[in-house]
């Protein structure tokens, strides 16, 4: 064979010296080199694990976390646009340590003009702007806005003292409070809502007015003064909310009376305690047949809702009654504009689950057909890779956008005013759908810090969604998930790039870094490093592990490790902690052959390639060929004009390259004895991106037979920079494709084939004064006389 000493690729031994660096870089213990340091384990990087969490991940000895409780009354003044409410907290002590005072957050003064948010981002001028983002540079006048406290009160009415710091208020303890002890206080106030269309107010919750009808769609979310998580990590978390990091918050138990004009209807977290006092006896009737329906049963129906919007305005009011116990939060919606259904979800243990939907006429030809059999299929797929859904409910609201609470949710989806919708209405809205009940999970149940790490939150829930949406319907359009869908991202200039771990308010790119990503990420850690039985154990272990507790980054990682026996400090370090891209090259071929002549000979050869079908990512291939069964296949309702409207497009392209052909003598004897007629192929890859991951090839040969060999990511600790294997095979190799299943989000495919493929470049095309709307097919089939289901 030919002397290896000859090759370009010989490793180059270099002289390895140590650094001892301290925090978290501990782990570059040797910078210089080129090995020595992806593979070391993260060390000091993590914190050290301790009575309250241990070493393997799980809850320790002592965990503690806090709690509280809350009794609530409120009313809705519509007329003002205003919300009056007080409410009893009664908090427990369950730390070792003595408090002198709690901290709680005013997450409405986000709005208002105590808080430095509206100030701390830059703003520019560019040659063309609209008159929306031109107006947007004006502030506007927010005094009326935010939490407005009339008074804070012990249980005997006695007043206390407090503070407000912008959307934080601390109130002062009369005495300390010492570990298991509890304090009862009394807090009254008022707030006016915002208008949540009204880009000022960055629409979480709020009102959206309709003027035809002069209706709101209320949605009353981070609306009471509720206490900050005060936890063993970091003490109490009261950093500021600006607007992007969501919630820290305390599990605990509510019991809440909202008063609403007796035309609306609520939903909200937890169980109606009064139905039968504020719904109508047809209503309740169809409530206690919709607890054992197999379809979704309007309790408020579509004429009810129109009839009701055309009706004169209500002058008198109803007070909803409801109870909810051992959530992190607590939301409500009401308008007179609701359709409500529901259906029951049996989970695994056998608990009935009512799936509901609250949503106007608007997007009734979505909601309809989608909504609350999408919320039970959420409830069914994520059940299955955590924990059985716990809760007596699950609500999704149409709401023109998308949020998360216990119990509750508000998404997006309306149709045109014909009825039709287009495609990708229909999967935007099955898509939040998914996202935000899946939030019930991440983070109401296994709660962390979404105010400190959003992607435990985000990103591990649009994972889940991920799964969720490809048990759908194997033909799901998923944004988010597969490999090759954060190359571009991953590719971008360093200056628009920063760690997964990093705080949310400090990112750039907020859905590519918090949702894309780490949801990437976890997929690429189930179908191509761990495997989908070791994954989905360990993954389902830190569920159960930190269910209705307060787990940090380390317990996850910890976790993860602990229960598949798989080292992923690597995994963690490179995906993680740097902004390091895949982009693993093959470079160069070495064909060997034992030749039964004595001189060697050397010749030319040129093969054709040629791409007859587009790629599928891994997940959907191998969904399908372990026989899951899909939603739309067994139900035919939730068939509609796009399940069969597929307009697939193939290109083929033909490339033909030179391969080298290099003899070695060997008798003939031997040749034949030891290695009859095969084939060495040496193959050279680089790592030009940075970041280490298995490498995965398939090899096309003569005959038209494939094989694909993985290697694991351990092939690089040697050498993180570069390595050779060799493969030997039977047959001739024709081709050689390297990630043949755009599963590690290599970021240049250019480099993944020999014979070598020339890639096309990319280019957009737009329009310049307004962006082109999608084509609605199933209009287009309306107007032409086709069937279409309504």
């Amino acid at each position: 064979m030919k002397n290896l000493l000859d090759s370009p690729y010989v490793v180059r031994f270099l002289t390895v010296f140590t650094l001892l660096i301290t925090g978290s870089f501990l782990w570059a213990q040797n910078p210089g080199s080129n090995h020595g340091t992806k593979f070391e384990q993260l060390g000091e990087t993590l914190p050290d694990p301790n009575i309250y969490r241990g070493p393997d991940g799980a809850p320790g000895p002592e965990y503690w976390q806090q709690r509280a409780d809350y009794d609530i009354e409120c009313t809705l003044d519509v007329d003002n646009l205003k919300l009056d409410g007080k409410e009893l907290i009664t908090y427990y002590n369950q730390s070792p340590h003595t408090l002198r005072y709690l901290w709680l957050q005013l997450d409405e003064n986000e709005h208002s003009d105590l808080t430095d948010s509206h100030h701390a981002d830059p703003s520019s001028l560019r040659n063309t702007m609209s008159e929306g983002a031109l107006s947007r540079l004006e502030d506007i006048d927010r005094s009326k806005y935010g939490h407005k406290i009339e008074s804070i009160t012990d249980a005997n009415g006695k007043p206390l003292k407090y503070i407000i710091n912008q959307t934080m208020m601390r109130v002062d303890l009369p005495q300390p409070l010492k570990p298991g002890e509890t304090f009862a206080f009394n807090v009254d106030w008022h707030y006016y809502i915002t208008d949540r269309m009204n880009p000022y107010f960055r629409g979480r919750g709020g009102y959206e007015h309709f003027e035809e009808e002069d209706d709101y769609i209320f949605t009353i979310t981070q609306w009471y003064p509720r206490l900050c998580v005060f936890s063993d990590v970091e003490g109490w978390q009261n950093k500021q909310f600006t607007g992007r990091g969501e919630f820290a918050l305390t599990f605990g138990n509510f019991i809440v009376k909202m008063t609403v004009p007796e035309d609306h209807v609520v939903g909200s977290t937890g169980e109606c305690l009064n139905y039968s006092t504020v719904l109508t006896p047809a209503q309740l009737k169809r409530w206690e047949q919709a607890k054992t329906a197999k379809e979704p049963i309007e309790i408020v129906t579509l004429d009810e809702a129109k009839a009701t919007e055309k009706a004169k305005k209500a002058t008198n009011t109803k007070t909803w009654i409801y109870k909810a116990d051992n959530v992190r939060d607590f939301a409500w919606t009401a308008s007179p504009k609701f359709v409500w259904d529901a259906m029951p979800h049996f989970t695994e243990d056998g608990r009935r689950v009512m799936a509901m939907s609250y949503y106007g006429k608007e997007a009734y030809p979505i909601y309809n057909r989608y909504s609350t059999k999408t919320v039970a299929h959420t409830l069914k797929t994520y059940s299955k890779y955590t924990i059985p859904y716990p809760y007596p409910v699950a609500i999704s609201v149409e709401a023109s956008n998308g949020m998360e609470y216990p119990m509750i949710c508000f998404n997006y989806g309306r149709a045109e005013e014909d009825g039709t919708y287009t495609e990708r209405a229909k999967y935007g809205a099955i898509g939040v759908i998914i996202h935000e009940v899946g939030h019930n999970y991440f983070p109401m149940i296994i709660n962390s810090d979404e105010r400190q790490w959003t992607w435990m939150d985000e990103g591990i829930n649009t994972f889940l969604q991920f799964l969720t949406e490809q048990e759908f319907d194997n033909n799901y359009p998923s944004r988010r998930g597969p490999a090759y869908a954060i190359t571009d991202y991953m590719k971008a200039e360093k200056d628009l790039l920063e760690p997964i771990m990093t705080n949310s308010e400090n990112i750039v790119q907020f859905g590519p870094n918090a949702y894309a990503k780490p949801a990437t990420a976890l997929n690429i850690l189930r179908e191509t490093v761990m495997g989908r039985e070791l994954f989905d154990y360990a993954f389902k272990e830190y569920s159960r592990r930190w269910a209705f507790k307060h787990p940090t980054p380390a317990d996850f990682f910890r976790s993860m490790e602990d229960a598949s026996a798989v080292d992923l400090d690597w995994f963690w370090r490179g995906w993680f902690y740097t902004t390091e891209a895949v982009d693993i090259s093959l470079d160069s071929i070495q064909w060997y052959k034992v030749d039964l002549e004595s001189d060697p000979e050397t010749r030319e050869v040129s093969y054709p390639v040629k791409r007859d079908k587009p790629y599928e990512h891994i997940s959907k291939k191998r969904n399908r060929e372990e026989g899951l069964e899909f939603s739309i296949e067994k139900d035919e309702e939730l068939v509609d004009f796009y399940t069969e409207y597929k307009p697939w497009e193939t290109a083929d392209s033909v490339t033909m390259v030179k391969t080298e052909l290099y003899a070695e003598t060997l008798s003939k004897k031997e040749k034949t004895e030891k290695f009859g007629d095969k084939n060495y192929y040496e193959l050279y890859f680089s790592n030009k991106g940075g970041l280490v991951m298995p490498v995965i090839l398939e090899f096309t040969f003569e005959d038209g037979t494939t094989k694909v060999e993985r290697l694991p990511a351990q092939v690089w600790r040697k050498n993180e920079d570069k390595f050779s294997r060799v493969f030997v095979t039977e047959k001739e190799v024709k081709a050689i494709r390297l990630d043949p299943f755009r599963e590690t989000a290599d970021i240049d495919e250019s480099n993944n084939n020999w014979p070598v493929m020339e890639m096309p470049s990319r280019f957009q095309v737009f329009k310049s004064h307004k962006t082109e709307e999608r084509p609605n097919p199933m209009q287009e089939a309306k107007a032409k006389g086709k069937v279409i289901r309504p």
